[in-house]
């Protein structure tokens, strides 16, 4: 795999490399040990931008977090994976491989246990105290978590090599650069939305 250079920077902090390649390395060796039982739901190349995608929507939403005074226990994040778990209908083995077929590698479980639990946190934040009861709360709640998550990416200053691709802030994942070299004069209508490549907030 080739080196990358990423900046994320968060008082001079980068995400590294080393970092990506062993997460990618974890994430691969998981799918040999599922002997076929784990379908990725990305192309097998993509996975350093998947993973890559992961890497950084922790990053953003520690810096939310942060941004917030939120403080997330280790207890709290591994409630909040298991409520994941139930949630998705799939505990033990079966969750993990869910996880991995959409980027996530065993050793990066308990970071999205933390990425759950501060959302977790958030909400009960917003609505005064308790979780929202009802979708029309849920949905008030969610544009203002979302523009606290914009905010806390925005002040970021992510950048990331372009032989990895762009960040989307719709999605906060990595996605393919556009190419210069044999652009068609007339692009192709696409059926996915257009990467925001710049924060809304």
């Amino acid at each position: 795999m080739r080196p990358v250079r990423l900046r994320a920077i968060t008082g001079g902090q980068r995400l590294t490399s080393t970092t990506l390649s062993a997460q990618v390395t974890d994430l691969e060796n998981a799918v040999q040990a599922g002997n076929g039982k784990i379908q990725l739901q990305f192309p097998k190349s993509e996975a350093p931008q998947e993973v890559l995608g992961w890497l950084l929507r922790f990053r953003i939403r520690d810096e939310l977090a942060t941004r917030n005074h939120v403080v997330v226990t280790a207890g709290e994040s591994q409630r909040a994976l298991a409520a994941l778990a139930h949630q998705t209908g799939r505990t033990g083995p079966a969750f993990v491989q869910l996880a991995v077929a959409n980027g996530i590698a065993p050793d990066m479980l308990p970071e999205l246990g933390r990425y759950e639990a501060i959302q977790r946190d958030m909400f009960v934040r917003l609505n005064g105290g308790t979780l929202p009861r009802t979708q029309a709360r849920v949905a008030i709640l969610n544009v203002q978590f979302n523009h606290r998550e914009c905010v806390a990416a925005k002040s970021l200053s992510i950048q990331v090599n372009p032989q990895y691709g762009q960040l989307d802030y719709r999605t906060y994942s990595v996605v393919p650069a556009p190419s210069t070299l044999s652009a068609p004069a007339t692009p192709a209508p696409s059926r996915t939305p257009k990467p925001q490549l710049t924060p809304a907030c």
